[in-house]
């Protein structure tokens, strides 16, 4: 029984981290670090990672290693277009049935998310962003569709860090959280399904703009590197005329 507290701890623990974006895309979990920063047996660490693994949170390798799956730009597009149906219907489920309490603590988390965005805190702008979203989606009061949703938040969750590497960006991060909680405190549930559809467009935009980018990158480097080498092979050589290279002469030029 105590192994088995052990192991659901561990998972929780991974899963919450996973959620949170507290690990990158690509990034492999040794379970031996995540053993003794716990404390603990590499036993339950392992049963933990594979239970993530059979929910496609994480990945296995050769070797019976364990990483994060990389973000590719197709996977990204597919994930984002289950997410935006579904959670912008449990958005529109949950707005009737958000207590005054739980609208208090959502715009808590709004004023953290933008308290951390001031300081560029990434890890407390991350937690917060899951925490009010899941919150969110749990008022939906619908178990299975908060499952499924959960189910993409461990998947696309360690991406969320690359959110942070334009300054721009980040000062709108928190604007659709705002509107959301406005359409909640007036009972417009169109307007609240709205505003989260907005947010997911509006990052989802620039973080598959970011996958184009590092796909097309090999290609602009060896396209680059193709036009430095024609320019080396026209530059003049030394003692080598200018007509050779068939550039007119200044008398030629007139």
């Amino acid at each position: 029984m105590a192994d088995a507290n052990l192991q659901q701890r561990l998972y929780q623990a991974l899963r919450q981290a996973l959620l949170d974006g507290r690990f990158q895309p690509g990034e492999a979990l040794k379970i031996r670090d995540l053993a003794s920063a716990w404390g603990t047996s590499p036993m339950p660490v392992r049963a933990a990672l594979q239970r993530l693994v059979a929910e496609g949170a994480l990945e296995g390798e050769p070797q019976r290693s364990v990483r994060v799956p990389p973000m590719t730009e197709a996977r990204f597009r597919q994930l984002f277009e289950v997410r935006l149906s579904l959670e912008g219907l449990a958005a529109e489920l949950a707005c009737p049935r958000v207590t005054a309490e739980a609208l208090a603590q959502l715009e808590a988390e709004v004023a953290e998310m933008d308290a951390a965005l001031q300081r560029r805190d990434i890890r407390t702008y991350l937690a917060a962003n899951s925490r009010f979203h899941l919150a969110l989606y749990g008022a939906c009061d619908n178990p299975l569709l908060l499952r499924l949703i959960e189910s993409l938040w461990l998947q696309v969750g360690p991406f969320f860090n690359r959110l942070f590497t334009e300054a721009d960006l980040n000062l709108r991060l928190n604007g659709f959280h705002d509107e959301a909680c406005r359409a909640l405190r007036t009972g417009d549930a169109r307007a609240v399904r709205h505003a989260v559809e907005q947010d997911l467009r509006y990052c989802g935009q620039y973080l598959a703009g970011l996958l184009r980018l590092e796909a097309d990158a090999p290609a602009r480097k060896s396209g680059a590197a193709a036009r430095a080498g024609r320019g080396a092979s026209t530059r003049t050589r030394p003692g080598q005329s200018a007509s050779a290279l068939g550039i007119p002469s200044r008398a030629a030029r007139g």
